[in-house]
Order: C-alpha cells, then structure tokens, then sequence
C-alpha cells in the first residue's frame, strides 16, 4: 500500500473568501457583521437584493465590496438596458469591484465609470471544452480589468473539467474558473489551488448552483488557506454535498499535513467519470486522482473498475473504496468490518442472534455476508423481488419482500437502504431485545432512529458506523492511521489541531 507522506510546509497562500448575499434576510446588521469576522468581501446580487443601501454595508463590513447584476443571458434576473446601465454607474460610486459581463458591458460608457482595477469581467454560459473557454479568455483579457470570472455550466463531474484544466494551464493570478451546477462544485473548491484568487460561498446555507456555504468551505476544506496539495480524493455518489466525509477526511489531512484534498465528486454514471478523471490533464499540474470513497448506487460499477478487487468486495459484489496503488486500482468494502465493529463496541455479539438485514444493495450484501460469516442466522428483506432473491441465491439466505417483514422475531434488524424520510419497517412491531442498527446517518436522526429509541431499543446509529468506516477507508486511501479520536471531534464541530498538537 502507497502511504501518503506528510507535506514539505505550509505555501503561506489563501484564497480571498467572498459570501455572496443573494437575498434580502442576509442583508441585516447582524448577519454582516458575522461574515466580517470570517470572510474578505461580499459580493451583493442586486438583481435578487435590489440596491442596499451602501453606508449600511459600510458600517457593518469593512472588506471589499463587490456588484453584481446578471443579466437573464448570464443566470440573472436584470434585463440589459438604461435602467441596469444606470444602477452599475451608481453602484461604481460605492463598490470596491464592479462585475461587467462579457461582451454586453462592455459599452464606452461603462468601461469609463469603472476603472481598470476596478472591473471583474465575468461570462457564465453553456458547458465547453478546455480549448473554447481558453479561446474566450483570450477575447475577455483584451479589455484590462483586475480579475476575470469564467463560469460554464455543468451537468456531470466530469464536465467540471474544462474550467479546472483551464486554470491548471493558464497559470493567471487574477482569473477564476469553475463549473455551476451542484455536479460543478468540486471545481469551485478546487480552484484557488490552480490559481483562481477568489472562493464563492454562501453565507447560510448552500445554493443550488453548486455554490457551498462558507462555513463549509472553512470547516469541511480548510479554505482559505491553500497548503501544499499533489492528491486529490473524494466521494462519488447521487447527493456527496451532504455526506459527513470531506469534513472528517480533509480534517485529518490539515492534522497530519498531508498534501491532498478530499471533494464531493456528484457522479450519475461511474465509469463515464472514472474515463474522464483518470490519467487526465490534471496529473499533468500535479494534481492526480488517488482514490474515491464510493456512495450508492455506484458500488457494483467501483467493483468493475478495479484491477484488484479484496476477496471481501468480490464476495459481496460491491466496493465502497477505490485506491490507486502502485498504478493498479484497488477495491475493497468497508462496511463489513465497520457494521461487526459498531456492533461490538455496543456490547453485542451477532452469533447466534436471528437477524435480518434490510436492503440488498452493496451496503446490505456487504452487512449479511458479515453477519452470516459471524455466526448469525440471517435473512435478506428487500422492497423488489428481483434484488432480493438475486441477494438471497448470492449467500445461500432465506428472503422476505419487505411488504411481508415483521421484526418481532428477530434478534438484530439491519436498515440498510437510503430512506430516511420515513420509517422502511414498523420498528414499534420488534421485541423488546431487538437490536436495531442503522447504517443511514442524518441530524436530527433518522424515522428508524426515532422509534428504537422511543421502544428503548439498543440502537446502533448510522453515525457510529460511519465513524468506524472513515476511519477504516482513511487508512485505505492513504496509508495513515486516522488520529485517535479526531473524527469524532470534527463531527461535534471542532476544529483539527496543529501538526504536533494534541487532538
């Protein structure tokens, strides 16, 4: 296994952290002066704010102030014409940046408002190759200006690329580039690491244009500082916004100084990703795929990828961790070991114990092989006949549509489908011993959480399985022991201590 060794030093680099204020609720006193005191600038979008009244943004904010008015051509709500002419020539008495979009601003007019150091020429528009977006480049610097947005639109990962690889070639300090979409918010995070100036976050909660809040870029990457990084890992899967993992994964890279970086990959079709990131350009700047942590409903296809699978993968069919290693890909399951571990810590010993495991997809084929091979009895549930009995054939398992489970006779109840909204059996039907374990992590808990707990079920919540995982897949990717007791500090909000300092 390739262990990934601990960085030469800190570059000293930051990014300029800019929160965006898209709405009228995030204009008070208070919550500028909260921003004040974590990010550099604020940017307004007046076309969704209307015009704030600058001495307030003053009087609370004291960084740089930048403004915005997109046009429907650039995903805005402001018509071209006099009257936005007009709000941009008042706006260039207030704002430290004024964005013009390209080439529709451009105007004598405009141009001569707003000074050189003053403009940031900026297009958003479809999705285009590494080549298109350098040739627009090209068009936008003729006009000086003191920064430079590029921002085509993405659908997949994948597509994500063009503006990355832009970056990684232009070697410009004053030009930003990533891709909109929630599949393009990886390239957002990446970015001031190829050379962007700038990182865009919101100020509460995450947009739907991809853009994270600023509280996860701080505390989930470790933004704005810009330490050495040569790898990248990250998730794959449907949501990866919304998975734990890039906060615990990047916390222990900045505690143990590793160069690298853990991004949320939003991925709809695996291999089409897999042939696109690896061996592209970005090893070419350094910057390599080393391994992804693998999210429903990829798990089969991570198994295909690999050129060694683990015995453990290939019995279960399904892998959740893919690792490059000494230019083989390997694959392994950590849910297994992680669900047989929780279970342990619990006090709970699964042989002999009747269980039943919900859900036939990679997690739970990986659970009841875990299970069966400890010496429980286990039997399969599942919504659809198809998966169930293809699950059941796999391990020699009795199967129970789920239409048809009761878990009153069951020792140990298994959930492990992604429903969280309600609960997939009625929990309130087990007997008084059942032991219920969640492998679905939410807050505030899960439907399945909820009733085991009002039943004063010993219950075995996601969140513990997933601590046991990253840990399991950390030391896979990299080769390093997680610090003790790290990931459960990040998870309760902490921030990861200096190299060298106790955690």
């Amino acid at each position: 296994m390739a262990q990934l060794r601990p960085a030469p030093g800190h570059t000293g680099r930051r990014a300029m952290m800019v929160a965006v204020l898209a709405a009228p609720p995030e204009l008070t006193s208070l919550r500028l002066m909260s921003l004040g005191q974590v990010v550099d600038a604020l940017e307004v979008r007046a076309d969704l704010t209307a015009d704030p009244d600058p001495r307030l943004l003053r009087r609370h904010f004291t960084g740089t102030l930048i403004y915005r008015l997109p046009t429907p051509a650039q995903r805005g709500c402001c018509p071209h014409g006099p009257a936005r002419n007009a709000r941009l020539l008042g706006a260039a008495a207030h704002y430290n940046l004024i964005d013009l979009e390209w080439p529709g601003d451009l105007a004598p007019e405009l141009l001569a408002a707003v000074p050189a150091h003053r403009r940031r020429i900026s297009w958003y528009g479809a999705a285009t190759d590494p080549a298109g977006l350098r040739k627009l480049f090209q068009q936008m610097a003729a006009t000086p200006a003191a920064q430079y947005l590029l921002a085509p639109e993405a659908t997949s990962a994948e597509a994500a690329l063009s503006p990355v690889l832009l970056l990684a070639t232009l070697g410009r300090a004053d030009v930003t580039a990533f891709a909109t979409g929630a599949a393009g918010t990886w390239s957002r995070i990446l970015s001031p690491w190829l050379g962007a100036p700038v990182v865009f976050g919101r100020p509460a909660t995450p947009g739907l244009d991809g853009t994270p809040s600023v509280e996860q870029l701080k505390t989930d990457y470790g933004l704005p500082d810009l330490p050495h990084l040569s790898s990248l890992f990250g998730i794959v899967g449907r949501a990866p916004g919304q998975s734990a993992s890039p906060r615990l994964h990047n916390g222990a890279y900045r505690r143990l100084s590793l160069p690298a970086l853990y991004l949320p990959f939003q991925v709809d079709h695996l291999p089409r990703f897999w042939r696109a990131m690896v061996g592209s350009d970005l090893a070419m700047a350094g910057l390599a795929l080393r391994g992804v942590t693998v999210a429903a409903p990829h798990k089969e296809d991570a198994l295909e990828l690999a050129d060694l699978p683990s015995p453990v993968a290939r019995g279960c069919g399904a892998a959740n961790v893919l690792w490059e290693d000494d230019g083989l890909w390997r694959a392994d399951t950590t849910d297994p070991a992680s669900v047989l571990q929780a279970l342990a810590q619990t006090g709970i010993a699964p042989a002999g114990r009747r269980a039943a495991v919900i859900g036939c997809g990679g997690t739970g084929r990986a659970v009841a092989m875990a299970l069966q091979q400890a010496g429980a009895e286990v039997t399969v549930v599942n919504r659809g006949w198809r998966r169930g009995s293809q699950a059941a054939r796999l391990f020699g398992l009795p199967f129970v549509p789920l239409s048809r489970f009761c878990p009153h006779s069951h020792g140990l109840v298994v959930h492990a489908t992604p429903l969280v909204e309600r609960e997939p059996f009625p929990v309130m039907g087990a007997g008084p011993d059942t032991v219920i374990v969640d492998m679905v992590y939410r807050d505030p808990p899960t439907p399945v959480m909820v009733a085991a707990r009002a039943r004063g079920l010993r219950a075995v919540d996601g969140w513990e399985v997933l601590l046991l995982e990253v840990q399991e897949q950390f030391h896979l990717l990299t080769g390093r022991s997680m610090p003790g007791g790290l990931a459960r500090f990040l998870l309760s909000g902490g921030e990861p201590a200096a190299p060298g300092c106790p955690t």
